[in-house]
């Protein structure tokens, strides 16, 4: 088994959302906690409030860059390239699942059913994945909260 994945099925037994389990492996790969974070990202588990809108895949990664490379305090630049990794993410994200599921949302990837991470955990491993590969690509080391 895909060694994310088995980081992955603990925490979709624990009833995290995908969203949410994108912030749990970026925080833990910083080896932090920050359950306010955890919870603020369940705003956009299933497809955002469980609309069935856009995938919790792709908003939570949005969310995990952003952790990365956005703004935070008053004090603080993003990073100068923090759009392009976002923008970078989304692309994938839509090459990867408008082929095999037609759209973006939520309810596209989960077909009729409700979340399933037998359909949904082999996608959220890969785009775990896309997200270290975009951050090492460019030099940020995803074990480091940003300073």
């Amino acid at each position: 088994m895909n060694p994310v994945m088995l980081e992955i099925m603990p925490l979709a037994a624990k009833n995290y959302c995908c969203s949410q389990i994108l912030m749990l492996l970026a925080l833990r790969a910083q080896g932090v906690e920050n359950w306010e974070l955890v919870r603020a990202t369940s705003g956009v588990c299933h497809g955002m409030g469980a609309s069935g809108l856009t995938c919790g895949i792709l908003t939570g990664g949005c969310l995990v860059l952003g952790l990365y490379v956005g703004r935070g305090r008053e004090e603080e630049m993003p990073h100068e390239r923090a759009d392009l990794f976002v923008t970078e993410f989304v692309d994938w994200f839509r090459d990867r699942v408008v082929p095999d599921f037609g759209d973006i949302t939520c309810q596209a990837v989960m077909g009729d059913g409700k979340p399933d991470m037998t359909r949904c955990g082999g996608l959220l491993a890969e785009a775990w994945t896309q997200i270290l590969t975009i951050l090492t690509e460019a030099g940020i080391d995803p074990s480091l909260p940003r300073e």
